[in-house]
């Protein structure tokens, strides 16, 4: 996040406190499966805060700490300062995200936000400045015990087919006055559908933002008395929601990935880190498509990515080059598409970067695009060209995610081993239910 209400200096926090009359001081983290967490003081505590943090208890936290082990201890990032919007009359309140710590001192190694860090610094480490810019797409509906559609409207539809504009106009400016850079919004392709595109970022950062927008959108839509959903599939049959994320990485002000005597202007540095992205996908994918309805989006026919390929500007791959201005090399970059908004961002980000980082260190060889539809080539064909597969559904990713040493080495041993736990138990939840579908189709026949 950018300027709006920055301060430089724990005395620079405590006046703006102060002077603009702020009752409520929220300290914010995420767990495991990247929903908001956090506690709130009063400004009296704010000091001790700046100077020691504060301790909270870890083992109420899904994926974190046992309860023979639960504190911790959560400093405020002063980057992160910023006053939040009021939608419905709360008091004057600001924000901090935390960076999280044991009781000895030593960086949580469950803490999603640390683990991004850890992988951003190793890529400053290695010379390069890190830049994601997703687009996260969600649904409005009518307030309700389920999706109930609130208009009809298409790809880039106007009032009165779409009726979320207002609200997203809304969104947009308290995201704008959080100092959060939005480079454009419409309709999405669903009826119901929104996308609202947030301009890159350094990714930790961008990261950050990506929690701020979905916890705005969410107010905005219910101050508009709707419901906000980043369900990748809440409907069955049409377009699910993605989180497509642009990619890039710098060195000072020139762009990396860029390389104009390439035919697809691609540096060599930009095909290893693709190529990277390619290789480690099925174990990764757990944490890009990270619940059971994210396997009802990835599924041909509705524009999601199935295999794992890349291209120039075909949609159906999981990794597309997007147009860029000849001579304007620093937009070069890389999309991958197989990402939803139900994705904690720290996590999916860190995957993305350290998958890249490690096709630069291994010098991978990037394989051929894929100029056809794969949705239309025969599994032979597919099979012929060595294209493989993301998971079919939750456990075929967690299953790929526990084999893969590269992603416990990565991401951290008690992180991965932590995650299984938890997304294996959503699993079985999900396994033993017996839905509407199963009656329909069983009941009267067997």
């Amino acid at each position: 996040m950018s300027s709006a209400n920055r301060v430089a200096t724990p005395a620079d926090a405590l006046a703006y406190v102060e002077r603009e009359g702020i009752e409520v001081i929220w300290h914010w983290f995420v767990d495991l499966e990247g929903h908001v967490k956090g506690f709130a003081i009063a400004p009296t505590e704010f000091e001790r805060s700046l100077t020691d943090g504060m301790y909270f208890d870890g083992s109420s936290v899904s994926g974190f700490n046992s309860i023979e082990e639960s504190s911790l201890l959560a400093k405020p990032d002063l980057n992160t300062f910023r006053e939040l919007p009021s939608f419905n009359g709360e008091p004057k309140q600001v924000f901090m995200f935390c960076d999280l710590f044991t009781p000895n001192g030593d960086p949580y190694d469950r803490d999603p936000r640390g683990v991004l860090k850890r992988v951003v610094k190793k890529a400053q480490d290695m010379g390069f400045t890190s830049y994601m810019g997703p687009e996260l797409e969600f649904f409005i509906f009518a307030k309700g015990d389920g999706p109930t559609l609130l208009d009809h409207g298409g790809y880039f539809s106007g009032p009165p087919q779409d009726r979320g504009t207002a609200i997203r106009h809304t969104a947009v400016r308290a995201l704008q006055n959080l100092g959060i850079q939005v480079e454009y919004h419409h309709h999405e392709v669903s009826q119901s559908q929104h996308e609202i595109d947030l301009r890159y970022n350094e990714t930790t950062i961008m990261a950050d933002s990506a929690i701020v927008y979905k916890y705005i959108v969410k107010q905005a839509a219910d101050a508009a008395g709707c419901y906000a959903s980043f369900m990748p599939k809440p409907i069955f049959g049409v377009n699910g929601s993605g989180m497509h994320v642009h990619q890039s990485l710098f060195t000072g002000s020139n762009n990396a990935m860029a390389d104009p005597a390439d035919p697809h202007g691609l540096s060599t540095t930009a095909k290893q880190y693709i190529a990277g992205l390619l290789k480690y996908a099925q174990p990764l994918c757990s944490f890009w498509a990270p619940t059971v309805n994210s396997y009802k989006r990835l599924v041909p026919g509705y524009e999601a990515p199935v295999y794992i390929a890349w291209s120039q500007q075909n949609r159906s791959a999981l990794v597309r080059l997007p147009a860029f201005v000849k001579g304007k090399e620093k937009s070069v970059r890389c999309e991958l598409r197989c990402p939803d908004p139900s994705a904690n961002p720290y996590l999916a980000f860190a995957g993305m970067l350290a998958a890249g980082l490690s096709g630069i260190e291994e010098k991978l060889e990037l394989e051929p695009a894929q100029t056809d539809n794969l949705f239309h080539l025969s599994e032979l064909e597919r099979e012929r060209r060595g294209i493989r597969s993301l998971p079919g559904n939750l456990h075929e990713a967690l299953h790929h995610t526990k084999r893969s040493e590269w992603v416990r080495h990565s991401l951290g041993e008690n992180l991965v081993e932590n995650y299984l736990t938890v997304k294996y138990k959503e699993f079985d939840d999900y396994r033993v239910q017996v839905t509407d579908w199963e009656i329909n189709r069983y009941y009267s026949v067997l």
